[in-house]
């Protein structure tokens, strides 16, 4: 039996990887590199500062700037981000989502997110969703970013239960790998294309249960 629930946060609670987009877009327009959706895919699951090393490649420019210069070009970003998040509500959780989320703290089923966003609280808060996390594992603990296993051996650990009696629920493939690098099942929340070494994909939670999901 499963006892706990783990969430990655961009794709699998809202989407916010538009607002992502625009603001890095934005950024590496002003350093004269120009980035499309595609190349914006291989951003999913990275964490900020490996985002903007993998542009300043993209860009041939991974040695013009010094590390304190790239620190202030990622919050540069993340003020773009932040404010671009200003009207984000209850009505931008992906389908199913709310009422998964209701059912499992009915349940008594501990959750936590773990997500390379240092925004998570600001976003859940927006998103009304808050109170059902018992846990937030903040990324400035992290001495890895996924694939490494890092964040989610954190956050089985803050909601009190073994990596083996927990569910993740990733978009990105870095995270699945990160899941299973953990020893947690994984269950794929795919839009465009299936992901791989999975216990199970849905198109969103409509599509499957608590009860279900515990059962396994």
């Amino acid at each position: 039996m499963k006892k706990g629930f783990i969430f990655d946060l961009d794709g699998v609670i809202t989407d916010t990887a538009r607002y992502h987009y625009l603001a890095w877009k934005e950024l590496a327009r002003g350093l004269e590199i120009e980035i499309d959706e595609t190349f914006n895919e291989t951003l999913k699951g990275i964490d900020r500062m490996s985002s903007l090393e993998r542009i300043l490649t993209f860009g041939g420019k991974e040695t013009a700037f010094t590390e304190a210069q790239k620190e202030a070009l990622a919050v540069k970003k993340n003020k773009q981000y932040v404010e671009l998040l200003t009207d984000l509500s209850p009505a931008d959780l992906l389908p199913g989502i709310a009422d998964f989320l209701a059912e499992a703290k009915k349940q008594d089923v501990p959750c936590a997110i773990a997500s390379a966003s240092k925004n998570a609280p600001m976003i859940l808060e927006k998103l009304g969703v808050a109170d059902y996390f018992k846990a937030i594992v903040d990324p400035a603990t992290l001495r890895m970013g996924k694939p490494d296993p890092e964040i989610f051996l954190k956050a089985a650990a803050a909601i009190g239960i073994k990596p083996s009696e927990a569910i993740g629920f990733e978009d990105a493939q870095a995270g699945v790998e990160a899941l299973n690098l953990a020893g947690i099942m994984a269950v794929g929340i795919v839009s465009d294309s299936d992901l791989t070494e999975t216990t199970l994909n849905v198109n969103d939670l409509r599509e499957t249960s608590v009860a279900a999901l515990l059962a396994y």
